[in-house]
């Protein structure tokens, strides 16, 4: 019987939607909370667990009290085995304390919802070793290391494939952390931690993100042209965070928040670093549009540091009213060979899936497919 190991961070992901860009620190758990943000990684959890629930009885599975794993894996029918104790404010060292102890048991494999401080945290116990592998589950703001499933749910098949297959190769996967507080002043500082390792099967585990090229800067200002020329009165445009999309606030001649979300009307700022909630109560009712850009090296468009453009806002906005803009470079590099979305919600990720134009230039577009 394998022995797998469940590690939820109750906390990741919270400061998304209310535009915090990530709760490393309790102060800014606390102003989550205050903000309406509510724990999000126990429902990702569960759409993992859900994949291996039919091979439960082949499995073991040890988790830590409460919200921090066996409330979800009970939730999915796992009658867990408990170690460690329960923590009424969850930090990193109640997650590095855990995996000690999933190591010292010999798992097999360590499952984890987090983003990417809860990946370091893992990292902090494991090091270089090469047991146990791990598998993330994305769920904080900052995604960024490798060693995440695309998806929640292809967590859970990677999962299930390397416990049935055990054949699966290990490669080693980067673990990246940004400064938070650097991200919510607009600067954009990563660092590569270590590698840990991670089971790989093609197309389930995401790459490593990577940025532009400063020459890219005369596209930009092509795609940033084509984008405002086409822009209507009346419509409030939501405009998503990356350097691609700084070029239209750039050519609009607005201020811009590099790393958050911003409102536009009829050529004006209408919000500055919204949330989600700001943006629902700005939308609704009214037509709108989103523009967002693809994460280099990974592909997606939604769920990946900008999770104030959340499903509900998504669904509200509709399809073909999502605006995608990129270097054409950038998406004829991506190993997987199409887009992806990882909204949280499993209605809107399908509403999405299918083909969608991307602006690459000056009236240049690429039609690519798009799927979670």
């Amino acid at each position: 019987m394998k022995k797998i190991g469940l590690i939820v961070n109750p906390i990741a992901g919270m400061g998304g939607k209310v535009g915090l860009k990530g709760t490393d620190g309790p102060d800014l758990v606390k102003r989550a909370r205050a903000l309406g943000a509510r724990p999000e990684a126990a429902d990702k959890a569960a759409i993992a667990l859900q994949v291996i629930s039919g091979i439960k009885d082949q499995i073991e599975l040890i988790t830590c009290p409460g919200d921090m794993g066996e409330d979800v894996a009970r939730q999915c029918g796992f009658n867990p085995l408990l170690v460690g104790k329960i923590s009424e404010t969850t930090t990193g060292s109640d997650t590095e304390e855990i995996t000690q102890v999933m190591v010292d048991m010999k798992v097999d494999l360590i499952m984890f919802a987090g983003g990417d401080g809860t990946a370091r945290n893992i990292y902090n116990v494991i090091g270089e070793s090469k047991n146990p592998p791990v598998i993330g589950i994305p769920a904080g703001v900052k995604i960024h290391s490798a060693v995440y499933a695309t998806t929640p749910r292809n967590a859970g098949e990677l999962a299930r494939i390397f416990l049935q297959d055990g054949s699966l190769p290990i490669h080693r996967a980067e673990v990246m952390d940004i400064d938070e507080e650097a991200f919510r002043e607009g600067r954009l500082s990563a660092n590569l931690y270590g590698y840990l390792p991670v089971p790989c099967a093609g197309g389930l585990v995401q790459s490593l993100k990577i940025g532009g090229v400063p020459t890219e800067e005369v596209v930009l200002d092509a795609i940033a042209e084509h984008i405002v020329e086409k822009m209507e009165n009346d419509v409030i445009y939501i405009i998503g965070p990356g350097s691609t999309i700084s070029s239209i606030m750039k050519k609009l001649g607005l201020d811009n928040t590099l790393l958050g979300v911003d409102l536009v009307q009829n050529g004006k700022l209408l919000g500055k670093d919204v949330n989600e909630q700001q943006i629902l109560e700005k939308i609704t009712g009214k037509k709108a549009r989103i523009i967002v850009t693809v994460i280099g090296g990974q592909g997606y468009i939604f769920g990946r540091g900008n999770q104030q453009i959340s499903a509900e806002v998504i669904r509200q906005v509709g399809k073909d009213n999502i605006i995608v803009a990129a270097v054409r470079e950038k998406i004829l590099t991506l190993d997987q060979g199409r887009l992806l979305v990882d909204t949280g919600n499993e209605e809107i990720n399908e509403m999405l899936t299918g083909y969608i134009r991307i602006i690459t230039g000056y009236k240049e577009e690429l039609i690519y497919p798009l799927s979670s």
